[in-house]
């Protein structure tokens, strides 16, 4: 990157350090498949630390067991509508879905009911489900957003038990090998950092226990490394590998709930929190335990994406970092656009679909894309409008927009020739109102005529 940036990103970092007194603070940026620059201030067993120095990420635990309940719903081993009671029979809150576990708006409670479990060594799951009465429900299900650490003990224990190993294992096998994160780990392996609560009025230290938290593990165990946190936030934004369909990554990035009411700068998808800042959307997760602060956020629109993590309790804004970094780097040196290049292949029968269709009146454009895949959109760029995936024999899925999960089909004469589309029943034409198409009411005979 050029000087000026790195110094710009140094600078902030030097900042946050220095302001919120971190024992060390370790930091990274991210655009595509590259890492463009790392800086690092404090020190970690007399040395600063490194893009390979361990530090604990709390939270962001949760985006990778959000992944493998996702990877399950892809096999067709559960659906996010399931009731907990039709795959873990037997617990007080049975009644919630998978997709409200998922997206912490089930009610339940925020913590594990008995001690701070991020302190204490954790027991496990029938221990965690036996304390877990109809106390621990806290809002009606659906009601509002929650946030849930217990919620993810469940689902943890839920691919735990639909894959017949732990979810430590099931993580490993499923995501970090694929990945290359070896350095993500469930205790720490060194180099790693010590976590550290920053006396307040004083500065002096205390440490903090690092204990194996059992069966709430799911919601906050993991320790990795700068590096292996960058190759997550390239997931987080689509570069998925075979992991995940990248339609899946982007299905847990869309808002499921608003965390701050009319304001909407923040709210939480399918195990991703989810922003609101200067026009664009970003995903990520934070992480919080006692002795470390994480954070990873990432625009998927540019694939600019910035972490930043630290060893201690409290007192440094690891995300406002993270954040500020990542328009440091949009502000001094923006994303070029991709290039554009024409499609390798084409089918001349789409090819034939491409131009205006019209909703009664009104004009729409139907793009064709690579893959097969196309794009119907109003013509004044305002309304409803969506890509569509190929799924064979003249149908389309909805992937975004308002007709995201809709399916548009092509439909003939009797002759072969094309007739209309069929879109959540509603009728696209060549021209408005076509009266050889089944336009529902009928068109009047008469035709289009002067108004009276």
């Amino acid at each position: 990157m050029l000087q000026t940036t790195e110094f710009a990103l140094l600078r902030r970092v030097a900042a946050e350090q220095a302001e919120g007194r971190a024992p060390s603070l370790v930091a990274a940026v991210v655009r595509g498949g590259d890492v463009l620059w790392t800086g690092a201030r404090g020190q970690v067993d007399g040395a600063a630390p490194t893009a390979d120095t361990q530090y604990r990420i709390g939270s962001i635990t949760k985006t990778f067991v959000a992944v493998l309940v996702m990877r399950l719903r892809d096999e067709g081993r559960l659906d996010l509508n399931d009731e907990l009671d039709k795959h873990m029979p037997g617990t007080s809150f049975g009644h919630l879905t998978i997709a409200q576990l998922l997206s912490h708006t089930g009610g339940l409670t925020s913590e594990s009911p008995g001690v701070w479990w991020e302190r204490a060594p954790g027991g496990d799951w029938p221990d965690l489900v036996d304390r877990m009465d109809e106390d621990v429900l806290k809002h009606r299900a659906g009601a509002r957003f929650h946030y849930s650490n217990p919620g993810y003990g469940v689902l943890g224990q839920l691919v735990a038990e639909l894959r017949g190993a732990s979810w430590l294992e099931v993580l490993n096998t499923e995501i970090l090998a694929p990945l290359g994160m070896a350095r993500t780990t469930p205790m720490p392996a060194a180099p790693h950092a010590l976590g550290w609560a920053v006396h307040p009025y004083a500065d002096v230290l205390l440490p903090e226990p690092t204990p194996d938290a059992g069966a709430m593990a799911p919601a906050g165990q993991l320790w990795s490394t700068a590096t292996d946190m960058a190759r997550w936030l390239r997931f987080i934004a689509g570069d998925s590998g075979t992991v995940l369909h990248p339609d899946t990554v982007e299905e847990m990035r869309a808002p499921v709930v608003v965390e701050d009411g009319g304001a909407w700068t923040g709210g939480y998808g399918l195990g991703l929190q989810t922003w609101r800042d200067s026009g664009r959307r970003l995903a990520g997760h934070g992480g919080s335990m006692p002795g470390f602060l994480a954070n990873v956020v990432v625009d998927p629109t540019t694939t600019t994406g910035a972490l930043a993590m630290t060893n201690s309790t409290a007192g440094v804004g690891v995300s406002a970092l993270s954040m500020d970094l990542l328009k440091l780097v949009d502000d001094y040196e923006p994303a070029l656009p991709g290039e554009w290049r024409p499609l390798t292949e084409v089918s001349l029968d789409l090819l034939a679909l491409t131009g205006q269709w019209f909703w009664g009146p009104m004009p729409f454009v139907l793009r064709l894309m690579a893959g097969g895949w196309v794009e119907l959109r109003p013509v004044s760029g305002a309304g409803r409008g969506s890509r569509f995936r190929p799924t064979g024999d003249g149908e389309w899925l909805g992937l975004d927009g308002y007709y995201a999960g809709e399916t548009l089909k092509l439909h003939h004469h009797a002759d072969g020739t094309v007739s209309h589309l069929d879109l959540a029943t509603f009728v696209f034409t060549r021209t408005p109102y076509d009266p050889k198409a089944p336009v529902p009411g009928g068109v009047d005979d008469r035709g289009w005529r002067p108004g009276d």
